[in-house]
This record gives structure tokens, sequence and C-alpha cells, in this order.
């Protein structure tokens, strides 16, 4: 169903053809009626707030072309569907802050925050990911600054308090409006919020606090991870400005591909090549596993693409006890050329076990023989 766009001339109470003195004059009133300091009533806020956006959209050349034709500017995205006073609305805020102040001042921010994460990639082969391993990484990170200890300042000398804001980290000032003098309220430009000025920054952080440096690590990885899982490393990452606490590093795990298994979750799958008499008169055949050669029963009358399965030959399971299996899957192998002393032993039994044979006679022969004659 297509949005209806808002009636923000009906909002303020004037008419289409209202030139900006009207708009004004008309926003004052309500202002003054409605405003969360005359008017503590919840529903007179929202009302102010639909009125103030109304004012906001029609003093403004642009979004007013675009409510007189017929659509609405503060709808959220393409074709509308968001409320125009809700928290998309950016023009509110600023409207608010020109006529009544803009909020209460919130004071200092911190110089010291919380650092970044960082993400890592691992190579590891099926035996590491499988069992586990140990390796010794070497990254380079931002770390405390070894000269000012993260604070900023050079030696002797520590950080001031703002002589602009007195350390509050913001400032006001008083405005003069149609509504009378209103005072406002914003983040000091001299120590960014902060409260605090660094006069003489470290020659060696520059007054962040922390510095670029390598340092090697020791990363555990335990059994059973797979391609793509990664592994969190609390306060390993890196330092915050001001020598803040660090964030964490991840290590992202990247198998590398086996040249003989395949993995499947816990699950182990290889494609072994059986000769043709090995299958029909059965074999003990080696395969190079996780937990190295392991040796293969394989029937008599083993048929092409059986599998067989090795219960526990395959990955450790990540969260609890026991393994997957090896799932070995053989292909048997028909033979393309034979000599001719091959192809009358073949006959021969063919012959014994009563089967037809391309190139037989007599009044059983079968399709290829037929085919012949």
């Amino acid at each position: 169903m297509p949005d209806v766009a808002t009636d923000y001339y009906g909002i303020l109470g004037v008419d289409r053809g209202a030139d900006d003195a009207a708009l004004k004059k008309a926003y004052r009133k309500l202002a003054r009626e409605l405003h969360p300091d005359v008017n503590p009533d919840p529903a007179a806020q929202e009302r102010f707030k639909q009125v103030t956006a109304a004012y906001e959209v029609l003093s403004d050349p642009e979004k007013r072309q675009v409510v007189d034709l017929g659509g609405d500017p503060l709808q959220s995205g393409p074709g509308g569907g968001g409320s125009p006073f809700g928290q998309g609305f950016g023009g509110l805020g600023d409207i608010m802050d020109a006529f009544f102040g803009g909020g209460q001042a919130r004071g200092p921010r911190s110089r010291v925050r919380q650092g970044a994460d960082a993400l890592l990639r691992m190579e590891l082969d099926l035996a590491e990911t499988a069992f586990g391993t140990t390796r010794e990484l070497t990254l380079e990170t931002a770390v405390v600054c070894g000269t000012c200890g993260g604070e900023g300042a050079a030696a002797g000398t520590h950080p001031t308090v703002c002589e602009t804001c007195r350390g509050r980290g913001e400032v006001q000032s008083v405005q003069k409006s149609f509504l009378g003098q209103v005072m406002t309220t914003r983040t000091c430009g001299r120590c960014g919020g902060i409260g605090s000025v660094v006069e003489h920054p470290c020659g060696e952080c520059a007054g962040d606090g922390r510095v670029r440096a390598r340092r090697t690590l020791s990363v555990k990885i335990p059994a059973g991870v797979e391609d793509g899982m990664r592994i969190r490393l609390t306060g390993e990452g890196e330092v915050g400005p001001g020598g803040g606490p660090a964030g964490d590093l991840y290590v992202e795990v990247h198998e590398k591909p086996h040249a003989t298994l395949v993995r499947d979750g816990d699950d182990l799958h290889a494609r072994l090549q059986l000769p043709m008499t090995a299958a029909a008169l059965g074999t003990t055949m080696k395969l190079d596993a996780l937990d190295g050669e392991v040796e293969l029963d394989v029937a008599p009358g083993t048929q092409p693409d059986a599998v067989i399965t090795l219960r526990a030959h395959g990955v450790p399971h990540l969260r609890g006890t026991g393994r997957g299996d090896l799932h070995v899957h053989l292909d048997v192998q028909v033979p393309t050329r034979l000599d001719a002393r091959q192809e009358e032993l073949l006959r021969e039994l063919a012959k014994l076990r009563g089967e037809e044979q391309p190139g037989s006679s007599g009044k059983h022969a079968g399709l290829f023989g037929r085919k012949r004659r």
C-alpha cells in the first residue's frame, strides 16, 4: 500500500501560498504553546516535533517544492515508508538547537578509549586442524608508548585543563532568535570535548599515547577446528588512544587442501583405485590416514563404487569426545587393453562361469555375437 505524504501545511495551520513570514509566525506561535519547557505533556512534545519538522520542510525551498509536487522529502528511502519525526529526521535537532538551546551539557569525554580489534589469517594443514597445534605469530599492532606511558605528554609535563571550556569539554553561548534569547551548547573546538590539552606532546607517539611495534604471540589452536573458524584472543588487539585497553585479536583458520583426504565436517573421505582382479579375489591394501598408514581389507567380490568405513579414523570433535569416520571410496579399474594371452584367459573364465562373450556363436549368442555376425 503506498505511503501518504504528510500534510505539512495542515500541521502548521497555513495556506499553501504562505510566505516565509507567515510560516515563521505560525511556527513561533505553536512552538511557544508546545515547547517542552512550557508544556510537559508527552502528547504536546510529540506535537512539537511534528510542528518543528513541518517548519523545517516548508522553510526549505527545495523540500517545499517536493511537498507541492505531492511528495514527502522526509520519507526514509525511495518511495517513503518511514516516519518524518523519527530518528531519520536530521533537521529537527538543528532547529531545536537554534531556537531552544540543544540540550544539557554532558561533560568531558575521556582521552583514554578502547582499542580496535584485529584480524589475522593463519594457514594450517589438515593434521594441524584435526589434532591442534601451537603457532608463534609475529604481528605489528599498536602498543602503549613506553616513553609517556600512554599519557601523550612529553617527559616532565602533563595534560593541562583546557582554558576555553574550563575542563567541561563543552562551551555555551547565548543567541537571539524570534523566540527570545536561547542558550546553545556545543563541543569545545580547542580540546575536542576532552577537557584537557596536551601542550607538549610526547616526541615518540606525538601525543596519541601509543606506537606501532612488532611483537611475538603464541597461539594455541584447539583440535577439531574447521576452515573459516575464528579464534578469539581477548586483549591481544590494538591498544586504544591514550593507552586505553586493547581490543581483541581474531585468528581466522584457513585449512590447506590435503593430497588424498577430503574433509566433510569431522568425517574424512578418500578414493582408492583397485584393480579388477583384486576386487574379485579380495586383497589387503594400505592407505595414508591422519594417524599414519592403515591397512584396508577388501572383501572378495567388491563392487565398483563400494565404500569401506573406518570408524573413529576421522577428525576429533571440537566440542566433546570421540572422532569422525574415514570413508574409503573404491574405484575398480577395468583394463582398457589386453594382450592375446590375457584375452584368452578372460574368455576361458567367462566360459567357465557361463557368461556370454563378444564373438560367441550358436543359439545362445548374445548381443555382441549377433552384431559381429
